[in-house]
């Protein structure tokens, strides 16, 4: 095959640079037209005259002005989650992750209570923008290392005195009548109630309640039973409404038996992969509700 000459090379080279310069050129005036109009539909907007429709003009403005628009910003939430789903932070998957974040949209700002600190706290707390969001940690030196890095969230140091290999024992106590009664879990003659968190933790009616602590993989672990019960307790001791709680590590037997048994099939709403999510209304609005439907 004859080869080509460098006359012909340099041709088509400088025809394809000539080709970028007017797609170049077209971009930028593309977008100069673009800024222009955009300004000039703001400038139209701001010098009409004061009498307008109120159904014209939108609820949220681009500036937070007022409560309604304290939400999250769908970007950054995007982006929190994204984030948290990374390598550095396994805790959750990304479709296990979007079930309470869907939940967190519609309720934020809200009270939102966590047990465990992990690498995605962060992210919890952003997407419960200008709500309260508290965690439970057991391991202190954890809470130490976090609040270092991230100074601003909220933790507790709490202690758990059930181990995993108790489990069967502790849910046979779980179905004794003591543990079926809804009351403050301070006072619960249920020996599955926590009752040493900070009394704020009582006083504060949750509108989500993300159960992903203590650490519960091996026999001489804490484990969850009392952390599961206690969650689903709160939920029934509101005064009114319900309280959204989300079980992680169900392919676990212990979170699965206990998720089920205490927060009840029957307030099951979804399960995504690792978590469940189930909605408990207030047992103290309708006297007589069977602990479990």
């Amino acid at each position: 095959m004859k080869s080509k000459t460098p006359f012909s090379i340099n041709l088509k080279l400088i025809l394809l640079c000539f080709f970028f310069l007017l797609l170049l050129i077209f971009i930028t005036r593309s977008s100069f037209s673009s800024s222009q109009q955009s300004i000039s539909e703001t400038y139209l907007s701001n010098s009409t005259s004061p009498i307008q429709d109120p159904k014209s003009t939108t609820p949220c403005p681009s500036l937070p002005l007022t409560q309604t628009c304290t939400k999250t910003p769908p970007s950054l939430a995007n982006a929190l989650i994204h984030y948290a789903t990374t390598n550095i932070t396994p805790q959750q998957t990304f479709k296990e992750i979007s079930v309470s974040a869907r939940i967190l949209a519609k309720k934020s700002p809200c009270n939102f209570l966590v047990f465990g600190l992990g690498r995605d706290s962060l992210m919890w707390t952003s997407l419960n923008h200008g709500g309260r969001t508290v965690f439970l940690e057991e391991d202190k030196s954890w809470i130490e290392e976090i609040q270092q890095r991230l100074p601003t969230l909220e933790s507790y140091h709490v202690v758990y005195d059930t181990k995993v290999h108790q489990a069967d024992q502790l849910i046979q106590i779980g179905m004794e009548e003591d543990c079926k009664v809804v009351s403050d879990p301070r006072f619960s003659k249920c020996q599955l109630s926590l009752k040493g968190f900070p009394n704020e933790v009582y006083d504060m009616e949750w509108d989500l309640i993300m159960v992903d602590a203590p650490t519960g993989y091996h026999d001489d672990a804490p484990g969850r039973m009392s952390a599961i019960y206690t969650a689903g307790l709160m939920a029934r001791n509101r005064e009114e409404g319900e309280t959204d709680v989300f079980v992680h590590d169900v392919d676990r037997v212990v979170e699965d038996k206990f998720s089920k048994t205490f927060l009840c099939e029957g307030y099951l709403s979804e399960q995504e992969g690792r978590i469940r999510h189930f909605t408990i209304p207030s047992h103290r609005t309708r006297l007589g509700r069977p602990f479990c439907p």
